[in-house]
């Protein structure tokens, strides 16, 4: 069977995932979805010239929903980054009310079309939006994933790979929580050369790699007012560990029973998405850390929620007028 990924949203991310997955050969069907038609039309178009020079070939197809009923992954990419700016206080939540928007309406167009692949959600807030995609499309919490904290732990292996003057994949450990302000690298977890950084580094130094890898996404889009290398990276990692059924360990966005809401944790990955869910044993600290974090996510999710129910309600009222 044809390995289909669809992807909705043609950004700066959509496309550089869409990008990755056409050179690496990782799909054999490739469909674009954005409310933008000349943006998709031209990356398509893009797309079908480089095929001559690529090792393996990809259809490409561009703005229509049914293409999706069948797809192994469909990722979401919809995004405002342009919402932020220099002046910003550094948090993703204000991107929701464009995301929030967009999680009800193509949640439910891929509800509508049959879609009961695996849906992963890059967009920010990355928790939120993963849960409302969840809501919107009716999928089983355990096809709903988004990217979650995988981008944060690749920066913080690579922090922490700079100060040892290592290959950042010769670091283990995770970040924890939300994918915004309220992550934490679960310093207790975080091994070099097969010994924990916290019996070689004081805490003030790891206090400092943290901020470090707080602050990393915001040096990118404080350069070019956008990110998309590093992300396009971590999704191009998870959508392939589920294609081939890879059963990889990642720290994505998975609903947790115990915390109620979704947040980044590792969660074992394959075919159907959320196949097992590791316990970390975390210190009295990290534990709190995680706890609060997972609050102020369920928080923002259910207050979102309501503002997207009350709008509905309002507008089928308006209807009946």
């Amino acid at each position: 069977m044809a390995r289909t990924v669809g992807i909705i949203g043609s950004g700066h991310v959509g496309a550089t995932l869409a990008n990755n997955l056409l050179v690496t050969g990782s799909v054999d069907k490739l469909v674009l979805i954005d409310t933008n038609e000349l943006k998709v039309n031209s990356d398509a178009t893009d797309f079908e010239d480089a095929l001559a020079n690529l090792p393996t070939h990809t259809k490409v197809v561009k703005n229509n929903y049914r293409e999706l009923k069948h797809a192994d992954v469909v990722v979401i990419a919809v995004g405002s980054i342009g919402v932020q700016n220099d002046d910003a206080k550094h948090d993703r939540f204000v991107e929701l009310k464009v995301t929030s928007k967009a999680a009800k309406e193509v949640g439910t167009k891929l509800r509508e079309v049959g879609f009961d692949g695996v849906l992963v959600s890059i967009s920010n807030p990355c928790d939120v939006v993963a849960a409302l995609f969840q809501h919107y499309t009716g999928l089983p919490k355990d096809q709903v994933i988004g990217t979650g904290t995988l981008l944060d732990t690749s920066r913080m292996k690579k922090v922490v790979g700079q100060r040892f003057e290592l290959d950042p994949r010769s670091v283990s450990g995770y970040n924890l929580g939300e994918h915004g302000n309220s992550q934490f690298t679960a310093w207790s977890q975080v091994r070099v050369l097969d010994q924990p950084v916290t019996a070689a580094l004081s805490e003030a130094e790891l206090d400092e790699l943290a901020e470090a890898v707080r602050a990393g996404g915001y040096t990118v889009f404080h350069g070019k007012h956008y990110t998309n290398f590093g992300i396009a990276a971590a999704a191009l990692r998870l959508v392939t560990a589920i294609i081939n059924d890879a059963r990889a360990e990642l720290p994505v966005s998975n609903f947790r029973e115990e915390l109620g809401t979704y947040v980044g944790y590792p969660a074992v990955v394959g075919s159907g998405g959320v196949v097992r869910q590791p316990q970390l044993t975390l210190t009295s600290a990290e534990k709190e850390k995680l706890l609060a974090s997972a609050n102020y996510i369920q928080t923002r999710y259910e207050a979102v929620l309501t503002e997207l129910e009350k709008y509905k309600r309002t507008q089928g009222s308006s209807e009946r007028c």
